[in-house]
C-alpha cells in the first residue's frame, strides 16, 4: 500500500501545489488522480518517486518512508509512463523496452527476451522490435511506453496522462489494454488524468483534487457518481453523471424480446406470425443469426426481403457484458428506438425497447437506494 500522509508541496515563491494531502492507495488497484489544471495531480505523482520532494508530510510504500531509500533505487522499483511515451529516439523498440532491466544489470539477451515478451503482452507485433519510435504511430508508441514501464516487473506503476495525446478511438483501445493487463498482472497503479470519463472507466478508487492541491473526495467511481461530496465535485462530474453511473449496472437485467426477430430467408407466413401489436418493427438477421436491419411486417411480407432497403440496426450491445449505459445508447441511436442485443459471437439474442431499458434503470436505482453504493457493481461493466 502507498500511504500519503499530510503531504504538502510548497515552492520557494510561496505557491502551494499540494496542500496537506492524505491518501491510502490500495495494492493491486488503479487509483486515479483527477481534477482541473493546477490542482497538484502531477506533483503528487512525482512526489511518489521523488522527482519532486515534498515540503512536509511523509509518503510510505509498504510501511517504508521513501525518503530513507536511495532515490535511484526507488525510481527503478517503479514503472513510469508519461504523455507521448518519452521514448529514446535513437534506440530500437526492443532496446527502449529493455532500458530499465539493462540499468539493473540484466544481460542484453535476457533484457531483450523480456522486451519481446512484453511487446506481445501490450499488443505490439514482433516485427516492430527493430523499428525506431518515429516509425510507429502515437498509439503504438504509448504501448511501448507501457511495456518499458513493466519491463523490470515493478509492483508500482505511475502513469501521468499517458493517453491524452492520442485520438479518442486509439485512447479507448489503450484504456482497454491497460485494464486487460491490470487484470492479468495486478499492479498498484497511480494514474493521472484531467478526463473524468477516463477516471470513472479506469479507476478502482478516484481522488478528486481541487485547485490548490486539496482533496475534495476520495471514493470508488460508483460512489462518486451517486453521492458527490460537495458542489465542486458535482460540478466537476458534469450534468450527465447519472448517465455515467449506468456504466455500473449490467445489461443482464434487461428482459429481451425474441419474437420480433426473423431470418432473411423466412417465409411470409413465418414473418406474419412474428408480428405483434406492441412491436412495430421486425429485426431481420442473416442465416448466420447476425443482424442485418429493421423493417415493418408489411414491407417484409410484400415480397422477397431486400436487405438494401432495411433500416440500420445501429450498434448492437453485448448482452450481460456491456452495461445499461451501452444498451440505452444503442436504443437512442436506433431509428426504431429498439436496441439489438448480441452474444459474444455477434449473433442476435434479442431486442429491447427504450421503455424496457428505462424500467431496468429505475429498478437498478431502486436497488442502489436500498443497498447504498453497494447497489452498483463494485467492478465496472464494459461500455
Amino acid at each position: 500500500m502507498i500511504r500519503i500522509d499530510s503531504v504538502t508541496k510548497r515552492y520557494p515563491d510561496g505557491t502551494v501545489a499540494v496542500d496537506r494531502l492524505s491518501l491510502e492507495i490500495p495494492d493491486r488497484s488503479i487509483t486515479v488522480l483527477v481534477g482541473p489544471s493546477g490542482c497538484g495531480k502531477t506533483t503528487t505523482l512525482r512526489m511518489i518517486n521523488r522527482m519532486v520532494e515534498p515540503s512536509e508530510g511523509t509518503i510510505l510504500i509498504d510501511g517504508k518512508d521513501i525518503t530513507r531509500q536511495p532515490v535511484n533505487a526507488l525510481r527503478r522499483s517503479m514503472g513510469y509512463v508519461i504523455q507521448n511515451a518519452g521514448l529514446f529516439q535513437h534506440r530500437t523498440i526492443v532496446d527502449n523496452i529493455a532500458t530499465v532491466p539493462r540499468l539493473l544489470g540484466w544481460k542484453k539477451d535476457k533484457a531483450r527476451a523480456r522486451a519481446r515478451e512484453l511487446m506481445e503482452r501490450v499488443g505490439l507485433d514482433a516485427t516492430m522490435a527493430q523499428r525506431y519510435p518515429y516509425q510507429l504511430s502515437g498509439g503504438q508508441q504509448q504501448r511501448v511506453g507501457v511495456a518499458r514501464a513493466l519491463a523490470a516487473d515493478p509492483p508500482v506503476l505511475l502513469m501521468d496522462e499517458p493517453f491524452s495525446a492520442v485520438d479518442p478511438i486509439v485512447r479507448k483501445g489503450l484504456q482497454e489494454e491497460l485494464l486487460r493487463i491490470q487484470d492479468e498482472l495486478g499492479k498498484t497503479i497511480v494514474f493521472v488524468t484531467h478526463d473524468i470519463d477516463e477516471a470513472i472507466r479506469l479507476g478502482t478508487m478516484v481522488a478528486v483534487l481541487r485547485t490548490g492541491g486539496k482533496l475534495a473526495q476520495f471514493a470508488p467511481p460508483a460512489e462518486l457518481l451517486s453521492d458527490p461530496a460537495d458542489a465542486f465535485v458535482e460540478d466537476f462530474l458534469g450534468t450527465d453523471r447519472g448517465i455515467r453511473r449506468l456504466s455500473f449496472f449490467t445489461s443482464e437485467t434487461l428482459e429481451l424480446k425474441k419474437t420480433p426477430i426473423v431470418a432473411v430467408d423466412s417465409t411470409a407466413e413465418q414473418i406474419a406470425a412474428r408480428a405483434t401489436a406492441d412491436v412495430p418493427y421486425l429485426l431481420v438477421t442473416g442465416v448466420d443469426g447476425r443482424p442485418l436491419g429493421w423493417s415493418t411486417p408489411r414491407e417484409l411480407t410484400a415480397g422477397p426481403i431486400d436487405t438494401a432497403q432495411l433500416l440500420s440496426y445501429g450498434r448492437p450491445f453485448t448482452y450481460g457484458t456491456e452495461s445499461l449505459r451501452a444498451a440505452l445508447d444503442c436504443a437512442v441511436l436506433s431509428p426504431t428506438g429498439w436496441a439489438v442485443a448480441v452474444g459474444a459471437d455477434g449473433r442476435v439474442v434479442g431486442v429491447v425497447s427504450q421503455e424496457a431499458i428505462g424500467a431496468a434503470i429505475r429498478g437498478a436505482h431502486a436497488e442502489g437506494r436500498q443497498g447504498g453504493t453497494a447497489g452498483a457493481r463494485a467492478s465496472k461493466v464494459a461500455g
